[in-house]
């Protein structure tokens, strides 16, 4: 759970970066790092999903890329915590 705590939060987080670098600056830098480091982290988010027992809707919800961790761990959460 801690892996797909943080891949989901990095996902989101470089996610943002990239779209904010495409409508500003479009440093060539943050392009060649941010695109690498979501697409591992996109991965680690459907393979950690994958390896949890959850409900198949979890793992679709994990195929979205940007959020699809998050909603993940909101679905995957029990309900007190």
């Amino acid at each position: 759970m801690r892996t797909l705590r943080i891949a989901a939060a990095v996902e989101a987080i470089s996610l943002a970066a990239l779209l904010l670098n495409l409508v500003t600056v479009h440093t060539k830098a943050i392009t060649t790092l941010g695109g690498p480091v979501h697409g591992m982290c996109y991965l680690t988010v459907i393979v950690c999903t994958w390896m949890t027992p959850t409900t198949s809707t979890a793992r679709w919800l994990a195929a979205i890329p940007g959020i699809g961790g998050l909603l993940v761990l909101r679905r995957i959460q029990p309900q007190g915590a």
